[in-house]
């Protein structure tokens, strides 16, 4: 990709989008050790179905604002200039800030949560896609754990030093257990029981932050639902999804809250957390590249509803977010053409929640093809 064009994936659906952001102030008591005292403040960008004659003449969206790109570079050594992009155009995402609610509609809700280390716009593509097709989706940041964190204002705060070397701890012997592990043969109960093991060897600050996840999440639900009651519909409940960190929150609540939370999707995300005694009675869905497959297990070890695992071929973690239309580099996104993935990414996510959340069908039609393979697992 050329340091002048930001390569945008435009949306599908039927319906223009519509964003708007909010902030949660002071919700709690912050936990981070770099921020022990002071409270923690949650941002939130919301996408949401607009009506196409609505937004004629409307401005779109800012994508990535200075400081994000700026931490893009500074983590990626992204060549991408924020002056550029502004100047070109690119640096605009296909939907509207502020366009104008469809009076009398209401709209399934899917909460996302991003990567950890990652930022609140990481998957706009996605989540743009989704609202095309009529779901409020709402991105959830979480301050200190994302490369940049911006609040509505204008405060912006940093990623915690040293956070990575204590989500891995120890750094080495962790990331050779890792790699240990997705080379590892063996039954889903044994690949579950060495992930459980390594976990709680090196990855106890990440099954710990998993609870002040959720916290996070439930604490964005509090505002659309006090807030924004009348452009959601719950009666179905409520879809999560997430790459990565954002994944295992996912299953958590999935697994926890099963009456709230009714159906989820983990993207590409191992499968931290408190999983014991614990089993998961929702229908989910985990997807990954070949690399992090062997992570996810406990999903169909421990399932009392249907389990779908989608592994993308010549994919590498960071794929799995917008970041494969930013960065050229395909040891860091993979091979796979990345309009092609974004377009298994997002198909499959429409395929499980148009049948799980909108009960358009009875069940979900998953085809294997050149860039993804399915397999299902019974409760």
């Amino acid at each position: 990709m050329s340091k002048k064009v930001i390569n945008t994936p435009l949306p599908t659906g039927e319906y223009a989008v519509g964003v708007f952001s909010y902030t949660i102030y002071n919700d709690r008591e912050e936990k981070m050790y770099n921020a022990i005292g002071s409270k923690r403040s949650i941002p939130v960008k919301v996408y949401y179905p607009a009506a196409k004659e609505s937004v004629e003449g409307l401005p779109k969206a800012r994508y990535m604002s200075k400081a994000t790109i700026s931490a893009i570079r500074k983590n990626f050594y992204v060549p991408i200039n924020y002056e550029k992009v502004e100047s070109d155009g690119t640096n605009r995402s296909e939907c509207y800030e502020n366009a104008p609610f469809i009076e009398g509609g209401r709209f399934p809700l899917i909460l996302f949560n991003y990567g950890y280390s990652s930022f609140l716009e990481a998957n706009t593509y996605l989540l743009i896609e989704l609202a095309s097709h009529g779901y409020v989706v709402a991105s959830v940041g979480h301050p200190y754990e994302g490369m940049i964190t911006e609040l509505d204002d204008g405060t912006t705060l940093k990623m915690a030093k040293g956070i990575l070397s204590k989500a891995y701890s120890p750094m080495l012997p962790s990331i050779l257990s890792m790699l240990k592990l997705q080379k590892a043969k063996g039954t889903n109960e044994e690949l579950w029981e060495r992930f459980d093991a390594m976990q709680k060897k090196y990855n106890r600050f990440l099954i710990e932050r998993l609870p002040e996840w959720k916290l996070d999440t439930k604490a964005a639900l509090r505002v659309l639902k006090d807030k924004y009651s009348g452009m959601i519909d719950l009666e179905n409940g409520i879809g999560v999804t997430g790459h990565s960190m954002g994944g295992a929150t996912a299953f958590a609540l999935c697994e926890d809250e099963p009456e709230a939370f009714t159906c989820g999707i983990n993207i590409d995300g191992g499968l931290f957390g408190d999983h014991d005694g614990k089993v998961i009675t929702t229908p989910f869905l985990q997807m990954n590249c070949e690399a992090n497959k062997t992570a996810v297990t406990v999903a169909f070890v421990k399932n009392k509803n249907i389990a779908y695992h989608a592994v993308l071929r010549d994919m590498q973690h960071l794929g799995f977010s917008d970041l494969k239309h930013v960065i050229p580099l395909k040891s860091q996104v993979g091979k796979l053409d990345p309009d092609t993935a974004h377009k298994t990414v997002c198909g499959i996510h429409l395929e499980f929640f148009d049948t799980y959340l909108k009960k358009a069908k009875d069940k979900p039609v998953f085809e294997n093809s050149d860039a993804v393979t399915f397999t299902e697992y019974g409760p």
